[in-house]
């Protein structure tokens, strides 16, 4: 075992991990933390999608002792306008993967903003293309994705 401590959601956290244990699962088992959820296990679908140091990362693959002394933001430590933006463009549906959603989106529209790159442009203002590309790591399964890219583009405005 190994003792790490981290912020979570801006409160210190210190817990015994062996060193296997992914930051999901240990959000999600230790410390109870249930907003970014397990989907594919793999980081592929962005279900766990979570901010390190303000960094979007996908917590099913990052080993919990590589964030010892971080900062970690869940949905639950989130208070930003893209919340209330996925509600009325209807980007949601059954919520599943709305978490870790809007912590990607977060880290995209600070990726976007310190001028990094994207397949699809990357300077200038943000375009609903740019979006998907930027996005595309993060999966829907009911197919939201327009009132997602809408509820971006709102804010991104």
């Amino acid at each position: 075992m190994t003792e790490i401590r981290m912020k979570v959601n801006g409160d210190v956290a210190a817990l015994d991990v062996e060193p296997w244990v992914s930051l999901l699962d240990a959000l999600r088992e230790r410390l109870g933390v249930t907003g970014p959820k397990k989907g594919c296990d793999q980081g592929a679908c962005g279900a766990c999608t979570v901010l390190a140091d303000g960094v979007r990362i996908n917590s099913c693959l990052a080993l919990a002792v590589q964030y010892d002394g971080r900062e970690i933001t869940t949905i639950e430590g989130v208070d930003h306008p893209l919340q209330e933006a996925f509600v009325r463009n209807d980007g949601l549906q059954c919520g599943y993967c709305t978490s870790g959603q809007i912590c990607s989106a977060i880290g995209m529209l600070a990726e976007h903003a310190a001028g990094m790159p994207s397949a699809a442009g990357g300077s200038g203002e943000l375009s609903e293309d740019e979006v998907r590309e930027r996005m595309s790591g993060n999966l829907c399964r009911c197919g939201a994705y327009n009132g997602i890219v809408d509820a971006i583009m709102e804010v991104a405005r």
